[in-house]
């Protein structure tokens, strides 16, 4: 079966980090992801408070920003830690994943920073990347670490509200972004190493059946990342490894192609903004953010 050609869509530049907050350094995270080259940022993360505000994290730098305008950027907060990804939390904290630390929660009116899940079990995390939250205040979210097809070991859990934690997947080929349906009954990861997007029926349970191949982004030096859902139930997929966003509908066709690649190689994540059509993506190394307008269904 041949789907017809996705439409192609060229994001506009929304913001760039102001040279003023561009410090470039050698770090633990720039050995590790960039080779020992001095990085300045790598944007990700990317959502809204309750109170309207975009944010996203720095990763190297352990900051968390406030995107107020294209030229106003303002530190909400700057720690020892690893930021991934960051959501908005049902009791309106800002909870993020973080490498380093696990889970933590983040006060949006004052950047205070708190512990939220270190361990599971006293088990330390492989390193955790990103999350989301269901509609009974429940976190679901990816233990990434060094997993991939040689190690086919990551985890995605689930932090009830009430403290109980479930493991619903653990044979994971690099389980990055995660994100539900607009009902809540299943949960789409991205296998960044197998370039894979997997979907799956969510229970009451720790119990998980029929997981299955939802979309598969062409194979390169990077798959999957950071994931969102607009109100049609489409699917919008961050593929640093072809600096492009794919766009899907619920039943995993091709819709749209968003070509990033005249700002950089690196769209690691997206979400979408309150009006429901403007999808807000994370332009990682080059430090900035795109703004692309999603038509609506016809």
């Amino acid at each position: 079966m041949f789907f017809p050609q996705p439409l192609t869509l060229t994001p506009a530049l929304f913001a760039a980090l102001p040279a003023k907050l561009r410090k470039p350094r050698r770090s633990a995270w720039s050995d590790a992801n960039r080779g020992g080259a001095a990085v300045d940022s790598f944007l990700e993360g990317p959502c809204f408070d309750a109170a309207g505000r975009f944010l996203v994290t720095d990763i190297p730098n352990g900051r968390v920003f406030i995107i107020g305008s294209p030229t106003a950027w303002e530190v909400l907060a700057e720690y020892e830690g690893w930021p991934n990804g960051m959501a908005l939390a049902p009791s309106g904290a800002l909870a993020i994943t973080d490498y380093r630390h696990g889970l933590l929660s983040l006060d949006p009116a004052t950047g205070s920073i708190a512990p939220l899940l270190e361990t599971v079990l006293s088990e330390g995390f492989k390193g955790v990347n990103d999350l989301v939250f269901d509609g009974n205040g429940a976190a679901l979210f990816t233990d990434q670490g060094q997993t991939g097809l040689q190690d086919p070991t990551g985890r995605v859990l689930r932090l009830h509200a009430d403290g109980r934690i479930d493991r619903l997947i653990d044979n994971g080929p690099s389980p990055n972004g995660i994100a539900l349906n607009r009902a809540g009954t299943h949960c789409y990861v991205a296998m960044t190493r197998a370039c894979e997007v997997w979907r799956f029926p969510l229970r009451g349970d720790a119990q998980v059946g029929k997981a299955n191949l939802f979309f598969r982004v062409p194979a390169g030096i990077s798959g999957p990342d950071g994931m969102a859902v607009d109100a049609h139930d489409r699917l919008f997929i961050a593929n640093p490894g072809h600096g492009m966003v794919w766009g899907c509908d619920a039943h995993g066709v091709p819709l749209f192609a968003i070509d990033c690649r005249g700002f950089g190689r690196t769209p690691t994540n997206c979400c979408f903004a309150p009006d429901g059509r403007t999808l807000l993506i994370t332009e990682s190394m080059s430090g900035q953010v795109l703004a692309a307008e999603i038509p609506p269904p016809t």
